[in-house]
């Protein structure tokens, strides 16, 4: 079975099996939000319990 490439780009496992991805609104217009609301956007955001079954069977090897 191959690796759903599309989400094995965008989402990262982390050893514990949690599924990280990138927080949301970081593609453009960054310069009008303070510093606190970019430094909260910089790090990963964990994915739900629900879309982590679904998704470690697409990314599967």
């Amino acid at each position: 079975m191959k690796t759903n490439q599309a989400i094995a780009k965008r989402y990262k496992v982390k050893k514990s099996g949690k599924i990280q991805k990138k927080a949301a609104g970081q593609g453009h217009f960054n310069a009008r939000e303070d510093g606190k609301t970019g430094r909260q956007k910089r790090g990963g955001v964990v994915v739900s319990q629900t879309l982590r079954k679904v998704m470690a069977a697409a990314m599967v090897k």
